[in-house]
């Protein structure tokens, strides 16, 4: 019994490197790996938290704990075995930023490589290990890393392990407040809260309340799941309430709240997918008898739409379709939402393993998407009504410099004025646009704007 239980490791600890493996081997999505993961090694409670920290925590930081490895080894990272760099990256998360004892940090981490490698590997990682253990966090920092005063950038990269491009794009986003920056990057380190949608006319907060969860500061539909799983409250099973950050709620219903003239009872989501804004709205929209256009170009996402507007009584539509083609007539809309494709640099709370995946080309590609998806929002939407442009992420040249760019030289569309329309939201900035902050709201760090089309 004792032989079987050493064969089969430590539950909580493989399911945490099954998790790196799939997302380094595999290109998986962490999120979706690790319930996978905990289900195959059925895993709850304290070793289900266990397993989830472990892992989130290791590729939230791989960053800086690679350049830790590289210091202790004598060999270039390329050319040590993959499993065995996930497991020291593992080891090196333990020693270095929990409270796991340093002992049992190495000897579960040698234990892993021993059986998913081999035992030559398992002495090295061995010897690396304690070597990482010799200075903490801060001590490696003083090592490797610049020095605040000759590259903030480079230091602050290091220290909360942030590829340096995008410590840079936040920095220019807070317009040089260098303490905001850091804070930023301390709160895109920390677990993001599970908050989720009661859908309009389909479930209420006080239903959510009753099943254990707490309303949110701003969001009249939004509550915060403070521990379990979602799929336990019957609202969410039925399809009634939804996982959704407090910040997508919050633009959407900016959109959904701020004035037009009548009539107002078309709308359309120009990306739909995976549904969530697009449930809220066609909530409201229902309550007002008018009908929504749901508008995704892939299949897969097309299916999540209609499953999150499945309960809704109101005649919706969805459509397969590339929204930079309209399939509908110009100016047919009262309000025309565009969460726009972007590089999710807003939600890494929530992806942790999305900062060390994309690149600086990256914002090129979709900033091209970007301003053709809005000139096709503001083709669609009538005069007097509104856009909502909407991205998850504060990259300038995600946000404010498209919405620039595709407003200069045309004088039939005008900013509005955003902030008046998320109620109770503090920090808001001087406007128009907003931009909302982990550090400062808690939640993702959406951005939006409101362009009314005026002729």
């Amino acid at each position: 019994m004792r032989q079987e239980k050493s064969r089969a490791g430590d539950p909580a600890r493989e399911a945490a490197y099954e998790v790196l493996r799939a997302v380094g081997a595999d290109d998986a999505y962490a999120n979706l790996a690790m319930p996978a993961a905990l289900r195959r090694h059925e895993l709850r409670g304290r070793d289900a938290g266990l397993a989830t920290e472990l892992g989130y925590g290791t590729l939230r930081g791989q960053g800086t704990y690679d350049a830790v490895i590289e210091a202790c080894v004598t060999r270039s990272l390329d050319d040590l075995d993959p499993p065995l760099l996930d497991a020291l990256r593992l080891g090196a998360h333990q020693l270095l930023a929990t409270r796991v004892p340093a002992h049992a940090a190495v000897s579960t981490s040698v234990d892993l490589v021993r059986r998913h490698v081999n035992e030559g590997a398992a002495r090295l990682a061995n010897a690396v290990l304690r070597r990482i253990g010799e200075r903490d966090l801060d001590g490696w920092a003083a090592e490797l890393a610049p020095s605040r005063e000759e590259d903030l950038v480079g230091h602050l990269a290091f220290r909360h392990a942030h590829p340096a491009w995008i410590v840079r794009a936040f920095r220019d986003a807070l317009k040089g407040d260098d303490a905001e920056l850091e804070a930023t990057l301390r709160a895109d380190n920390e677990p993001a809260e599970v908050t989720l949608a009661a859908r309009p006319g389909r479930a209420t907060v006080e239903e959510l309340a009753q099943a254990g969860a707490r309303a949110t500061r701003w969001s009249p539909f939004g509550a915060v799941l403070e521990s379990g799983s979602p799929a336990r409250l019957a609202a969410v099973r039925d399809g009634r309430a939804g996982v959704q950050d407090e910040g997508s709620q919050l633009v959407a219903l900016a959109l959904a709240t701020a004035p037009v003239e009548p009539p107002d009872e078309r709308w359309l989501d120009l990306c739909a997918g995976p549904g969530g804004k697009a449930a809220l709205l066609a909530g409201l929209l229902t309550q007002r008898g008018g009908r929504l256009l749901a508008v995704e170009q892939h299949e897969h996402r097309a299916r999540l739409v209609a499953q999150a507007l499945a309960g809704d009584p109101g005649e919706h539509e969805i459509l397969v379709g590339d929204a930079t083609k309209p399939e509908w007539p110009e100016a047919d809309f009262d309000r025309v939402l565009l969460d726009a494709p972007c590089t999710g640099l807003g939600a890494l709370r929530r992806r942790p393993e999305a900062r060390w995946r994309r690149r600086p080309a990256d914002v090129a590609g979709l900033r091209r998407l970007q301003a053709d998806l809005l000139r096709s929002a503001l083709w669609s939407v009538r005069p007097g009504g509104l856009v909502a442009y909407v991205t998850c992420s504060p990259h300038l040249a995600e946000t404010v410099t498209v919405v620039d760019d595709v407003l200069r030289g045309r004088d039939d569309a005008e900013r509005v004025d955003a902030r008046p329309y998320l109620p109770g939201v503090p920090d808001l900035g001087d406007g128009p646009d907003v931009q909302l902050w982990p550090h400062r709201h808690g939640t993702d760090a959406m951005y939006l704007a409101l362009l009314r089309r005026t002729e």
